[in-house]
């Protein structure tokens, strides 16, 4: 199979992730963006376990909204120099 860039595909053995597709084709590898909303890099010698997959059946991942994080300040109590004696 020829990996371009655009292409739908699905890998024979991680079903799990679901149907990626191609963003990125180096020489070495390829990019791929699953379902399952994570990217993954394959490389060249294994673009045998991928195969076509229906354009129809990709899903990008939900954009996830970002949820700020709450701030909680700590106070420290100010250290006390003692004289020498």
């Amino acid at each position: 199979m020829t990996i371009k860039r655009g292409n739908v595909v699905s890998h024979t053995v991680a079903h799990e992730w679901g149907v990626g597709k191609v963003v990125e084709v180096t020489p070495l590898r390829a990019t791929i963006q699953f379902s399952d909303g994570i990217i993954r890099k394959i490389s060249s010698s294994y673009y045998a376990t991928l195969q076509p997959a229906d354009p129809a059946s990709f899903l990008p991942p939900a954009e996830s909204v970002p949820v700020p994080k709450a701030r909680t300040t700590i106070k420290r109590e100010k250290k006390v120099k003692q004289p020498i004696v």
